[in-house]
């Protein structure tokens, strides 16, 4: 009887859903401006829908890389795959997302039995877990683990940052340090700065 606990254990553990058990194990790639130069695609855009381990993304600005279509359908986490939750991009959030293109297909990666709930189709995108692979945006606003972050916080204390900022920082007219400035402004002081240009545009 006294072995009946461990049995118990060893069983609900043989018994519980693979993906359940399954753990991803990745180093720590850096915040978004050390992530974002090895993806295949940076984008701003809007999730439309989801379902499974995968969402839809409507693009509405291309930052990097090299596409046609207004949506693309991203693959998040199942099983050990290294990719964030699907529950953390709700239909209607909008995001700045550096992409890794399926190119090939992995072995049991895609199941036409369960169609949306697999590695990902060839042609599709994934996300990765391992940095600062996304960012969360609010309008003409970004937020994130941006640069210079702690590892594996997602949202760090930082002031929100312009989408065009970041924009200039991808297309290489920007530095780092000045995205770090940038996120390290007080927001009230940016907010007058703001609200004084827009006064002075309309008394013009």
């Amino acid at each position: 009887m006294r072995y009946l606990p461990f049995l118990l254990s060893l069983l609900a553990f043989f018994c519980a859903p693979q993906a359940a058990r399954a753990e991803c194990e990745c180093l720590w790639q850096g915040s978004f401006t050390e992530v974002q130069a090895g993806a295949d695609l940076v984008v701003s855009g809007l999730v439309r829908r989801g379902k499974g381990n995968s969402i839809d993304l409507g693009i509405d600005r291309l930052l990097r890389g090299d596409t046609d279509d207004q949506e693309i359908r991203i693959w998040l986490k199942t099983g050990d795959y290294c990719r964030p939750e699907p529950a953390l991009f709700p239909v209607g959030s909008q995001w700045v997302m550096a992409l890794d293109r399926i190119s090939q297909d992995v072995p049991g990666g895609f199941n036409p039995h369960t169609p949306n709930v697999s590695y990902g189709r060839v042609g599709d995108y994934s996300l990765s877990s391992c940095g600062g692979y996304w960012l969360s945006r609010r309008g003409n606003w970004v937020t994130g683990n941006l640069v210079q972050a702690p590892r594996w916080e997602r949202e760090p204390e930082m002031s929100p940052v312009l989408l065009d900022l970041v924009a200039d920082y991808v297309a290489g007219k920007v530095s780092a340090e000045a995205l770090a400035e940038a996120s390290r402004e007080d927001p009230a002081a940016r907010e007058l700065m703001l609200d004084t240009r827009a006064f002075l545009r309309q008394g013009k």
